[in-house]
């Protein structure tokens, strides 16, 4: 195998598929990517942890056919440091050492050859009939969005997925951890105009949303099937297991009026909070919240370390309220929003609070809190 390829290009080629490489060796092949020239103008990248897999074609002149497998954490570091010049990369048909040369820079890396790696985790069958488009903008936007409040382990759960509920010409993404809720909608484009409901790990989504930026294309075609889903663009395949179950009915658990509301200030909020949770004491990570007429309070204490007050003033004009939260989960849902005010629909101090951007109804995020001690 030889061919020459532009640093920038491999660069960008391994950044897109380096997340999907195994984080433990159980196959040492799958801390690998696979490098397989295509034709004699392009090699394609591989890398899988066999839950999920990316593949990406590269433009490189091919010289000699061939495959192998390298190490991905090494490959990286070495790329991108070297100049801003051609590589070539020349590997001996009789050994699984790669020679890589650029300008006064020479490296031979030890490579696992390529019929160790599992061929089924990208030689997928793709049946037309089984696939739609979706515009890549508010797709990702809205996973940006609304993608946080899911469960962060690696499971089969439900709730470590992000459901996609495409009707009509409105895209849903809604997540959940069983402790808040989040949910957006955006307008897209559904030619076939049929309703489909997905549940996807949240890891392939976010991941996604890394890659999407490589791609050149306005759009995404994705292929279904009963355990699997594949992204495709014209150079670059996301293929994963899909989540299958019933996932929780989300909206109806939003309430649609709170009998108490709250206008405040993002910045304002988001400012006071990040001080006040410098005395959070660690296992409960609470911040009480305490609402009076035009005023909040936020108090966060830990026995060993002191107590820490913030004020906010806020529009608020209902009686007395005193509520705790997860001060992480106030946080992220306050830095998906991109606005100036945020609207707070309050209850009792046990009652599922509402967060949702003053003035727009299409996110909203739902937190329980914590009861006070």
């Amino acid at each position: 195998m030889k061919f020459v390829i532009k640093k920038e290009d491999l660069y960008n080629g391994i950044k897109i598929v380096e997340n999907a490489t195994g984080s433990r060796a159980l196959q040492p092949v799958l801390l690998n990517i696979l490098i397989e020239t295509v034709g004699k103008n392009a090699i394609k990248l591989v890398a899988t942890d066999l839950d999920l897999t990316i593949i990406t074609e590269v433009d490189a002149q091919v010289e000699e056919e061939g495959k192998i497998t390298l190490p991905a954490r090494t490959l990286n570091e070495i790329v991108s440091k070297l100049n801003n010049k051609l590589i070539t990369f020349e590997k001996n048909t009789d050994s699984s050492i790669v020679n890589m040369t650029c300008q006064n820079s020479k490296f031979d890396i030890n490579g696992i050859s390529a019929n160790e790696f599992p061929p089924e985790v990208y030689n997928v069958e793709l049946k037309e009939e089984d696939s739609f488009e979706i515009e890549i903008k508010p797709l990702t936007k809205a996973v940006k969005k609304a993608g946080f409040a899911a469960a962060g382990y690696e499971t089969s759960n439900l709730l470590s997925g992000i459901v996609c509920d495409i009707n009509g010409q409105v895209l849903e993404i809604a997540s959940t951890d069983g402790n808040r809720l989040a949910r957006v909608r955006e307008a897209i484009k559904n030619s076939d105009g049929k309703a489909r409901q997905l549940i996807i790990p949240s890891r392939t989504m976010n991941e996604f949303g890394k890659i999407s930026s490589y791609i050149e294309e306005d759009s995404i075609k994705i292929f279904t099937e009963k355990t699997k889903i594949v992204f495709k663009s014209s150079k670059t395949t996301m293929i994963s297991r899909l989540l299958d179950g019933q996932f929780p009915k989300y909206n109806q658990l939003i309430p649609t009026e709170s009998p108490k509301t709250v206008v405040v200030n993002v910045e304002t909020l988001t400012s006071a909070l990040e001080r006040a949770a410098i005395m959070v004491n660690d296992k409960t990570g609470s911040v009480k919240m305490e609402f009076s007429d035009g005023n909040l309070k936020l108090y966060a204490d830990t026995p060993d370390s002191g107590k820490s007050e913030e004020k906010v003033a806020v529009e608020y004009t209902g009686d007395d309220l005193i509520i705790a939260f997860n001060y992480k989960y106030i946080l992220e849902a306050l830095k998906s929003m991109d606005c100036e005010e945020v609207k707070i629909g309050l209850n009792t101090s046990l009652s599922a609070t509402v967060f949702r951007p003053n003035n727009n109804e299409d996110f909203v995020c739902l937190i329980m809190p914590v009861q006070i001690r």
